[in-house]
């Protein structure tokens, strides 16, 4: 029997740290490194600045090949647009070794909802 997307993401939040906008915008320019995860096409809507660019499916790949996330104990905040992305590439970075990995609770959406 398989499983679904929701379920996937809902097991992915319950494994990882989520933190919230506010939160997050406390830790920009901390040495905390932002990471995108949504595709190209979504970037042109808006980043977080200096955020890491590298889209979801090709995260496994890129994530120790990148600069920033060379160094394993880096702080990272993963988002995407809502949040269900984010969180699995959250869980993806803790299987890799990353040790201080936090996806932003509601995304990009969550995080220009509060900056308006």
């Amino acid at each position: 029997m398989g499983t679904t997307a929701a379920a996937l993401v809902k097991a992915a939040k319950a494994s990882v740290t989520e933190v919230s906008v506010t939160n997050a915008k406390d830790l920009v320019g901390q040495g905390v490194v932002f990471v995108d995860v949504r595709e190209p096409s979504e970037w042109q809507a808006g980043t977080i600045s200096d955020a890491l660019r590298i889209p979801r499916g090709v995260l496994e790949w890129r994530a120790e090949e990148d600069a920033p996330l060379k160094d394993k104990s880096t702080p990272i905040v993963v988002y995407c647009k809502s949040g269900g992305r984010s969180a699995l590439a959250a869980q993806t970075l803790g299987q890799l070794g990353f040790d201080s990995v936090q996806s932003l609770a509601g995304g990009y959406e969550a995080w220009i909802a509060k900056s308006a």
